[in-house]
């Protein structure tokens, strides 16, 4: 089957049940499925960072959250750890950087006071949550910007995006691919802490406070190095 032949088959298999039925025969051993895996996992991570180079959609997006005065992520499901990781980059750079998780920050608070200064970055990944849909075409309408990271041109949030950030996700697990979507999380916070003012301080703030809180264990080899 050719790369193009795997991305239709795998786009047809919309469920993770679908998909184990299809993948996973008796007769298939430990390594084989590895070998498999990997290779679906590298293709993937390369069409990604190979189109996003082309397109210059990652610094573009970068820009957008730069120049906001506040940023919130979202995302539900397995899209919620995507936003977590984002989260976590990108508060320790920048201010004002808020995650929507429905316990400490709820959806309909932050919907209650948008500003068209604000922006709002979003994961909507296949089968696509619904809570995801209405938050983002909310946000939208109440005169957001919206970043959208997705896995398709035809997602359901892609038409009202300020940035659109695709990522290839086929694999050949029973679970679509998380790889490629962690290496533009990575991606977007460099980018973004690379040009905002202040980052280097808030970083030396932060390597103060986890030592006054020991929040890390002692390296043992530190004063060694001074």
């Amino acid at each position: 089957m050719n790369p193009d032949e795997h991305d239709e088959l795998d786009r047809s298999l919309v469920s993770p049940r679908d998909r184990f039925g299809e993948r996973f025969r008796t007769n298939l051993s430990a390594e084989g499925i590895q070998a498999a895996v990997i290779e679906h996992e590298v293709r993937s991570l390369s069409l990604t960072l190979d189109e996003l180079a082309a397109t210059g959609d990652v610094p573009r997006a970068a820009a957008l959250i730069l120049s906001a005065r506040r940023r919130y992520i979202g995302g539900e499901g397995k899209a919620a750890a995507y936003a977590q990781l984002l989260n976590a980059d990108l508060s320790a750079t920048l201010s004002n950087v808020f995650l929507i998780d429905g316990r400490g920050l709820s959806p309909i608070t932050v919907l209650t006071d948008v500003r068209s200064s604000d922006v709002l970055i979003v994961f909507s990944m296949r089968r696509y949550r619904e809570e995801t849909i209405r938050l983002g075409r909310l946000f939208h309408e109440a005169g957001g910007q919206v970043v959208v990271i997705t896995d398709s041109d035809d997602a359901p949030l892609a038409g009202l995006a300020t940035a659109l950030i695709r990522v290839h996700t086929a694999s050949a697990s029973y679970a679509d691919s998380p790889t490629a979507v962690a290496a533009v999380c990575h991606l977007l916070s460099t980018l973004t802490t690379a040009s905002a003012k202040g980052a280097r301080r808030r970083l030396s703030v932060r390597d103060h406070y986890a030592a006054e809180l020991a929040v890390y264990r002692p390296d043992p080899d530190a004063e060694g190095r001074q």
